[in-house]
C-alpha cells in the first residue's frame, strides 16, 4: 500500500492498519427505551420501506459511516423479506455506494452485515452498515490483485455448489475460514453494486433469500453470521478485473456451537476449518 491517510497507525512488524476510535467506548449497547430503528424511534422518526442515515457513532470520520435499515419489522430476518423488499435493500446497498462512491475522499465503499449479538450485533432489528473508506483496505487489495476471471465460473465450485439461478451463484469457497462460509458472485462480470442491471439485482435478491434462509435451518435456530460485499474500488482508476461478490461467514460449527477463531489461528494467520467444504456445501443443500 503507497500512502497512508492521516488517522491511521500502521503495526511496523505486519504493516497491519488500526484506527483508534476511543470516542466510541461511550456508544450505548443496548437501546435503553425501544428500538430506535422501528417506525417512531430516534433514527426512523417516520414510517419507512428501506432507509439509511449517518451513524452517531462513527468508526471513521467526516460522515463515512451509515446504517442501513432493511424492513421496518423488528423481528424479520432477512430471508423473511419478500421479494421485492429484499429488492429495495439491493438497490439501497447500489445507491449508498454511488453516492458515498462519488466523494473526493472515499476511494472505497464496504458494504457489510453483523446478525446476531455473538458477532457484536447491538440491536437486533435488521440491519447493515456501509462505510466509505479513504484509501482501499488491505484486505480488498489483496483480492484484487489475485482476481481472475476463472475465480468465479460456476463450473470451478464443483461439488462445492450450494444453488445457481442463472444470474448468481452461492458456493462454499475451497479454502473456507468458516464452516458454512458461502461466496455469492454473479454469473457475468460486473464490477460493483451499482453496475448491476435490473434482473442481476432481482437475482441477487432472490439468492440472499434462499442462502440466508438455509442457514437458519442448518441447525434449526437463527445463525449469527458476518457478510460484506467486495466491489471496485472508486478512486477514480477502472480495475477492470474488480468482479462484484459477496463473502458470508456464518458463526456456528454445530448447533450451538460457534466456530472460534483463537490463539493459533490469529497467533499465525493459518486458519483450522473444522468442517470440509464439500461436505459443507452439501449440508446447506438440503437445508
Amino acid at each position: 500500500m503507497s500512502e497512508i491517510p492521516a488517522g491511521y497507525r500502521v503495526d511496523a512488524a505486519t504493516g497491519d492498519l488500526v484506527y483508534v476510535v476511543a470516542h466510541r467506548q461511550s456508544r450505548p449497547n443496548l437501546p435503553l427505551d425501544g428500538c430506535p430503528f422501528c417506525p417512531g424511534g430516534i433514527e426512523a422518526p417516520e414510517s419507512y420501506g428501506v432507509r439509511w442515515f449517518p451513524n452517531r457513532w462513527p468508526p471513521i470520520p467526516d460522515a463515512r459511516a451509515e446504517i442501513v435499515l432493511y424492513t421496518p419489522n423488528h423481528d424479520a430476518a432477512f430471508w423473511e423479506l419478500t421479494p421485492s423488499e429484499a429488492r429495495r435493500v439491493v438497490d439501497l446497498w447500489a445507491e449508498r455506494t454511488k453516492v458515498l462512491g462519488e466523494r473526493d475522499d472515499v476511494q472505497y465503499v464496504l458494504v457489510f452485515e453483523n446478525r446476531g449479538a455473538e458477532v457484536g450485533a447491538t440491536i437486533s432489528h435488521p440491519h447493515g452498515q456501509v462505510y466509505g473508506f479513504d484509501l482501499i483496505p488491505p484486505r480488498a487489495v489483496a483480492e484484487l490483485e489475485r482476481t481472475t476471471p476463472d475465480m468465479f465460473e460456476v463450473d470451478a465450485a464443483g461439488d462445492r455448489l450450494i444453488v445457481s439461478n442463472g444470474r448468481w451463484h452461492a458456493w462454499v469457497p475451497y479454502a473456507a475460514n468458516w464452516p458454512y462460509e458461502m461466496l455469492l458472485a454473479p454469473a457475468e462480470h460486473v464490477g460493483d453494486l451499482p453496475s448491476l442491471d435490473d434482473e442481476s439485482r432481482d437475482a441477487l435478491a432472490g439468492l440472499l433469500l434462499d442462502v440466508l434462509g438455509r442457514l437458519d435451518r442448518l441447525f434449526d435456530e437463527p445463525m449469527p453470521y458476518m457478510m460484506w460485499f467486495h466491489q471496485r474500488p472508486t478512486d477514480g482508476r477502472s480495475w477492470p478485473t474488480a468482479w462484484l461478490h459477496l463473502h458470508i461467514a456464518p458463526l456456528r460449527r454445530a448447533a450451538g456451537t460457534p466456530r472460534f477463531v483463537a490463539a493459533g489461528e490469529l497467533g499465525s494467520h493459518v486458519f483450522f476449518n473444522p468442517v470440509d467444504p464439500t461436505d459443507a456445501a452439501a449440508r446447506l443443500r438440503e437445508a
